[in-house]
């Protein structure tokens, strides 16, 4: 008999593809079936020693546990207490942001704008005016207490003085506008304020500002959504606080209209370009 050159393992590639041995016919079929016995028992006994399952890229299915269905139970306990502690921390730390005023959320942003000097226009001890971060017309400005009042609604009658000094304020505004000849401004709150902190609006009525998007915007100035400053006054004189009527939040839903002229307008650009005609540049 004459000796392989492929032996030991690589007996196994040769009975796969015969035509890498030209001596393979010259072994007897007993010592193959040795060898390949030999290769697959090495191979078994290599991939039961493999605690990761993986041989060669192929996974091999998981047996089934009689534990399995026990930590599949537990799992839901286990998820709970991981949840829990993970509130207990958010609450932990909630409580800490709180006592330091913290401003993370987007409806605190008034707050953060306040104290930023660039934003600042006007301030002195009781209030300060910012520019609007997203104003919806040439001119608009934000008269802020610095006391922490969140809305209209937290307002009493010992507020009254406070919020009759932000209407003076919003006047010197309109009257140091350098356009305040040509524009007309209004000044008030919104009912239902998408901000905490509560802010006196200073707008020009040319709406002419690409921030001015939607109808929600458009309503929430020219529709009764937007409350006067001087009848909010005269609610805290009258009856001690802010009276917000139900339904107010539908306010926003109604169809375009021109504040000038009555007009309904089908769409926001519609609608900004009708505004040319009366307030033209």
């Amino acid at each position: 008999m004459i000796k392989c050159q492929y032996a030991g393992l690589s007996v196994r590639r040769i009975l796969i593809n015969p035509s890498d041995c030209h001596t393979i016919r010259q072994l007897s079929w007993g010592e193959v079936r040795r060898r390949l016995l030999k290769t697959k028992n090495a191979l078994d006994s290599k991939f039961k020693e493999d605690p990761t399952g993986d041989h060669g890229g192929t996974k091999r299915p998981r047996e089934p546990s009689s534990e399995d269905p026990e930590s599949r139970r537990e799992e839901p306990s286990v998820k709970a207490a991981k949840q829990t502690q993970k509130v207990s921390v958010s609450v932990s730390h909630g409580e800490a942001t709180n006592t330091s005023e913290s401003f993370g959320h987007w409806s605190q942003g008034l707050k953060t704008s306040m104290q930023d000097p660039k934003m600042q226009v006007y301030k002195d001890e009781k209030v300060v005016v910012i520019k609007d971060k997203y104003p919806k017309a040439r001119y608009h400005w934000l008269v802020l207490p610095w006391q922490t009042i969140s809305s209209l609604k937290a307002l009493s009658e010992e507020h009254c003085d406070l919020v009759k000094h932000m209407q003076q304020v919003a006047d010197q505004m309109v009257q140091q506008c350098p356009d305040a000849s040509s524009l007309r401004f209004r000044t008030g709150y919104h009912a239902i304020p998408s901000m905490s902190h509560v802010h006196l609006h200073v707008i020009s009525q040319d709406f002419d500002s690409p921030c001015l998007k939607n109808k929600k915007h458009w309503n929430s100035f020219t529709t009764d959504y937007f409350m006067e400053s001087r009848d909010v006054i005269q609610m805290l004189e009258t009856n001690g606080r802010v009276n917000v009527k139900e339904g107010t939040s539908e306010l926003l839903k109604l169809p375009l209209r021109c504040h000038m002229c009555r007009k309904d307008i089908p769409t926001i650009p519609a609608l900004k370009e009708h505004l040319k005609s009366h307030f033209p540049r």
